[in-house]
C-alpha cells in the first residue's frame, strides 16, 4: 500500500485536464499517477537512477547490456519474449534507453490490455529471469548496435570529447558497449558476463533509485489500487544515488585545440565550455538566457554576421551534457569551406559577441521577454502520445520536486543578474576546449580515439593567442535583438461554425483548392496552413529538380533573420521541395501567422537570386549528395528501393554530376519557368475562421495569379497527374544487389518489400492489422533466434498510395549469404548493400 499521497502540489498546465496524484509505496518507490479519461493508449515508464556512470571498470556497456535483458522473461512470465509478444498483440510498443546515470523502460498499449501488460512489466523489476542463453545473443545484439554508430560523426565526436577529460571519472567511459567489453576482456580476466550481470542488477536496481509513471484510462483510485498490487514487491535495498566526482576536466583538457577528421564531408567548430549546471538554478535560467542571445539568428547576432561574410550555414548554443555536479555550454558552427578557412576570425567574433554582452549587462526585458515565450508555449503545449510524456516525467522526476515534475526547467521565473552573470564568466578564453572537425585534416594527426578509431591531434591554445584573433576578427555591428513582435498577446479561441470531423473542400478555382478543418478538439489558439505549389516544371529533369531544392533553400536563407523572431516566438514555418514542386508550412500561434505567410509569399513573388548565398546553398546541398554514401546501408537500400519503384525519380548521383555546372544565372532564368504553371493544394486547420482561411488563399491567388503579367498560370488539364508506381508483377521476383558505397563500413543490408495493393480503406485495415500481429514475432525470429543484426524490422510502406510490406535487415554477418541462397544468384565482389523488391507470399520469407 501506498504510505502517502499528494493531489494539489503539482504544476500542471492551464489547458491540462488531466488529474494526477503523487504517491510513495511503502518499498520507497515514487510513482506518479496520471488519469485520462479521454485516452486510447495507456502507457507506463520506470526511470531508475543507475545508467553507464555506475558501469564497473572493465565491463563498459554493462548497464545498457543490463537494459537489453531485463525484459527477455520472468519467474512468473518464463516464456522468452511473451511480455513483447502480449504487448504487440495489443497494439502497444516497448522500448528502453541507458543514459550516463538513467535507464528508462517504457511501454504503450489499447487501454483493454493495461493491466496485464503492467503486471508483465513490473515482474521485470522483482524477479527477471536473465538466461544464460540470452546473455550471449544478447552480447551480440548489443556489439551489432555499436557497429552501427562506428561510422556515425555524431556518436565518434560525442566520444573524443569524453576521451579528452580525466581518465578516473564516470564521464570518460565509453558507455555502449561491444563484444570486447562484454565478452573478450571479462572472459581474459575469469569473469562471466551474466554472474557480473546480476550481480550488478542486484547491487543497483533498489525501488528507492525507481520513480514510476502510469498513464490511464481509469480513475486514480482505480490506478493506485492497481499499482499497489503490481510493484509493492519491488525490493528495496537502500541504495544510494550516483553522483559524479565534480568536473570532469582540468587543467589539462582545457585551453585545447583539437584538429579531428570526421567521415561525412564539411566543417564544424564545436566551442565548450564546462560551467556551473543549470538545474541548480533551473528557475532562473542562465544558460537558457545566455543560449538564447548566442544562439540568435536575427540581425546583428554572431550567427547574422558569420553568415553575411559566408562562413557559416548554422549555430547553435545552449547547455549539454549536464548533470548534478558538472555541465558543458556549448556552440556549435556549421561551416563552410570559406570559413574553415578563417576559423581564428570566427572564435574571435564568437569572444566580440560575449563581450558584447558582458558590457551590455544582464538585461531583464530579455529575460522577461524569454520567460514569456516559455509560459505560454507551457499552458498551451500541444498533447503528445501517452508514451512520450510519461517517459519525459519519469525523467524529470529524478531530478526535480514533485511540484515541478510536470514543468521541468521549461518555465524560467527568477530573474537573477547574478546567476546569469556567474555562467557569462565562466564562457573565458581560459576555459575552453575547441573542437575543431574537417576531411582536410586527414594525414596531419598524431592520435587516434580508441572505441571509434577518430584520428585527432590536440593543441594547447593560450588566453594571448585568442585575444590576438578578437583583435584580427572583422569589425562588425555585433548588437541584441530586438523586441520580438511575433510573439502573441491575443490567445483567444475563436467558435467553430460546425462540429466538423473532417476537412471540407471550402474553396477551389481553376487556380487552387482550399482544404479546411477548425479546430472542435484541441481548443488551443493554434494553426496549421500548408500550401504545395504543384509546378509540373519543377521535377521534369535532374537539373530541374536540383534547382528547385536550391530555390527552396534560398528562400529559407533569406527570409531567416526576419522569421527566426516568430521561430522564438512559437511560429514555425518550413519551404520544402516535394516530388511535384515545392512546399510551404506554418503551424504555431494563430494571432501572427497571417503576417509571417504573407512575407512568405511575397518573398517568393519578388525572388532574386544572390549570387553569394547561391554559392553557399550549392555548396551545401554538393555535401549533402556527397555524403549519400556514409548513410546507414538500410537506408541506402530503402532509397534503391524507392529509385526502382517510382515512375519519375533521378538518380542522386545524376543530380551531383549536374551541380558543378550550375551557377546562380541557370536559377534566375529558371524560377520564372517554373512558376510560369502552377496550382495550389492548400490546408488550413486549427483556431481560424472560414472567412479568414478563405481571405489567406484569395490574397494568394492575387499575388500569383492577377494581373497583366502574373507570375503562374492555371496548369493546363494534361499537367494535373498524380506521382505514379511500377506494378510488380504477380508471381514474379526482382533481385538488385548494389555494391556498398563506403568501403570503410562493414555492415550489409537487405530490404525485401512485397507490393500488396492499391490504396483501399478496407484493404489498409487489413494490412496494418497484418503488420501489428507479424512485427514482433518477425524482430524476434531475425534478431533474438537467428541474430541477424541490431536493425531487423517490419513495417508497412506506403508509394504514392500503393500499399506493400517491407523487411529490413542490417547486419555484419549472413546478410549476404542469406540473400543469395534465398535468390540463387552469384555473388558480388566486396558487397556491402542489397535491395530487394519482390512479389512473392509471405510464407517463403517467415
Amino acid at each position: 500500500m501506498a504510505v502517502g499521497k499528494e493531489e494539489a502540489e503539482i504544476v500542471k498546465a492551464r489547458t491540462d485536464t488531466r488529474e494526477y496524484r503523487r504517491i510513495v509505496l511503502r518499498n520507497s518507490l515514487q510513482v506518479l499517477l496520471i488519469s485520462d479519461p479521454d485516452t486510447d493508449k495507456c502507457a507506463a515508464s520506470m526511470s531508475v537512477s543507475v545508467g553507464s556512470f555506475s558501469d564497473p571498470q572493465g565491463l563498459e556497456g554493462l548497464a545498457h547490456f543490463l537494459e537489453h535483458m531485463l525484459f527477455y522473461a520472468s519467474e512468473k512470465y518464463p516464456l522468452e519474449d511473451s511480455y513483447s509478444k502480449y504487448i504487440t498483440e495489443h497494439g502497444g510498443s516497448t522500448n528502453a534507453f541507458t543514459s550516463s546515470e538513467h535507464t528508462n523502460y517504457y511501454f504503450d498499449v489499447n487501454t483493454d490490455g493495461f493491466e496485464e501488460a503492467l503486471d508483465r512489466f513490473a515482474q521485470f523489476f522483482i524477479k527477471p529471469l536473465m538466461s544464460a542463453d540470452a546473455t550471449m545473443r544478447e552480447i551480440k545484439a548489443v556489439d551489432s548496435e555499436n557497429q552501427k554508430n562506428l561510422l556515425s560523426d555524431a556518436w565518434r565526436m560525442n566520444q573524443l570529447q569524453k576521451h579528452i577529460s580525466m581518465e578516473g571519472h564516470p564521464y570518460h567511459k565509453f558507455s555502449t558497449g561491444n563484444w570486447e567489453t562484454l565478452e573478450v576482456r571479462p572472459k581474459a580476466k575469469g569473469l562471466d558476463t551474466r554472474h557480473e550481470l546480476i550481480k550488478f542488477y542486484e547491487g543497483n536496481y533498489s525501488a528507492n533509485l525507481m520513480h514510476l509513471v502510469i498513464y490511464a484510462k481509469e480513475k486514480l483510485d482505480k490506478i493506485q489500487n492497481m499499482v499497489e498490487d503490481k510493484f509493492q514487491d519491488i525490493r528495496n535495498t537502500d541504495q544510494s544515488c550516483f553522483h559524479c566526482p565534480g568536473q570532469p576536466c582540468t587543467s589539462e583538457h582545457l585551453q585545447i585545440l583539437v584538429r579531428t577528421v570526421p567521415i561525412k564531408e564539411g566543417h564544424k567548430l564545436r566551442i565548450v565550455w564546462p560551467v556551473t549546471p543549470e538545474i541548480r538554478r533551473y528557475k532562473e535560467g542562465p544558460c537558457r538566457y545566455l543560449g538564447h542571445l548566442i544562439g540568435h539568428e536575427g540581425e546583428g547576432s554572431l550567427f547574422y554576421i558569420l553568415k553575411t561574410w559566408g562562413w557559416a550555414t548554422g549555430l547553435s548554443a545552449g547547455e549539454a551534457e549536464w548533470t548534478l555536479e558538472f555541465s558543458f555550454f556549448k556552440v556549435v558552427i556549421d561551416l563552410t569551406d570559406a570559413g574553415h578557412e578563417h576559423m581564428q576570425d570566427i572564435i574571435g567574433l564568437l569572444f566580440k559577441y560575449i563581450d558584447l554582452l558582458k558590457q551590455s549587462g544582464i538585461c531583464k526585458w530579455i529575460f522577461d521577454e524569454l520567460s514569456a515565450v516559455c509560459e505560454t508555449k507551457f499552458h498551451y503545449q500541444d498533447k503528445i502520445p501517452p508514451m512520450d510524456y510519461v517517459v519525459h516525467v519519469a525523467s524529470n522526476m529524478q531530478i526535480y520536486p514533485p511540484k515541478d515534475w510536470l514543468v521541468g526547467s521549461s518555465l524560467p521565473s527568477m530573474f537573477s543578474q547574478g546567476s546569469i552573470q556567474m555562467v557569462l564568466e565562466e564562457l573565458s578564453i581560459d576555459n575552453i576546449r575547441i573542437f575543431w572537425e574537417s576531411k582536410k585534416f586527414e594525414g596531419h594527426t598524431d592520435k587516434v580515439e580508441p572505441w571509434y578509431g577518430t584520428a585527432y591531434s590536440i593543441e594547447k591554445i593560450t588566453s594571448s593567442m585568442i585575444q590576438e584573433w578578437m583583435l584580427c576578427a572583422p569589425n562588425e555591428n555585433l548588437h541584441l535583438p530586438a523586441a520580438n513582435v511575433f510573439i502573441p498577446t491575443d490567445l483567444s479561441l475563436k467558435s467553430a461554425q460546425e462540429n466538423v470531423k473532417f476537412p471540407v473542400l471550402l474553396r477551389k478555382s481553376s487556380y487552387s483548392r482550399l482544404w479546411y478543418k477548425p479546430d472542435t478538439m484541441f481548443s488551443t489558439p493554434k494553426a496549421y496552413v500548408k500550401i504545395d505549389f504543384n509546378c509540373p516544371h519543377a521535377g521534369n529533369s535532374p537539373e530541374a529538380e536540383v534547382l528547385t531544392d536550391i530555390f527552396t533553400r534560398l528562400l529559407m536563407d533569406c527570409l531567416n533573420e526576419y522569421a527566426y523572431y516568430a521561430q522564438v516566438a512559437g511560429l514555425y514555418y518550413g519551404i520544402s521541395h516535394t516530388d511535384c514542386g515545392f512546399q510551404v508550412t506554418l503551424v504555431g500561434y494563430n494571432h501572427k501567422l497571417r503576417i509571417l505567410l504573407e512575407s512568405v509569399v511575397e518573398k517568393i513573388a519578388t525572388f532574386k537570386v544572390k549570387p553569394d548565398r547561391f554559392s553557399v546553398i550549392k555548396e551545401t546541398v554538393t555535401k549533402e549528395y556527397q555524403n549519400f554514401k556514409f548513410q546507414q546501408p538500410y537506408q541506402q537500400a530503402m532509397y534503391y528501393c524507392s529509385l526502382i519503384l517510382q515512375d519519375h525519380a533521378w538518380p542522386w548521383m545524376e543530380e551531383l554530376g549536374i551541380l558543378p555546372h550550375l551557377e546562380s544565372e541557370d536559377l534566375a532564368k529558371f524560377v520564372p519557368v517554373m512558376l510560369s504553371r502552377a496550382f495550389l493544394e492548400c490546408y488550413i486547420a486549427g483556431n481560424i475562421e472560414t472567412s479568414e482561411a478563405e481571405s489567406m488563399i484569395q490574397r494568394i491567388e492575387d499575388v500569383f495569379f492577377s494581373g497583366p503579367n502574373p507570375i503562374c498560370q492555371a496548369l493546363f488539364p494534361s499537367q494535373h497527374v498524380t506521382n505514379r508506381v511500377v506494378k510488380l508483377e504477380r508471381g514474379m521476383s526482382y533481385f538488385y544487389p548494389a555494391e556498398g558505397l563506403n568501403p570503410n563500413d562493414e555492415n550489409s543490408a537487405l530490404v525485401h518489400y512485397i507490393q500488396v495493393h492499391r490504396d483501399d480503406f478496407v484493404l489498409n485495415v487489413k494490412l496494418q492489422l497484418f503488420a501489428l500481429i507479424a512485427k514482433q514475432p518477425a524482430f524476434h525470429q531475425l534478431r533474438s533466434v537467428e541474430q541477424l543484426g541490431y536493425i531487423t524490422v517490419l513495417m508497412r510502406r506506403n508509394d504514392s498510395g500503393i500499399r506493400g510490406v517491407q523487411f529490413i535487415i542490417q547486419s555484419t554477418v549472413k546478410v549476404y549469404s542469406v540473400a543469395l541462397s534465398f535468390y540463387n544468384v552469384d555473388p558480388l565482389p566486396n558487397p556491402q548493400i542489397f535491395s530487394l523488391n519482390v512479389n512473392r507470399v509471405l510464407e517463403i520469407l517467415i
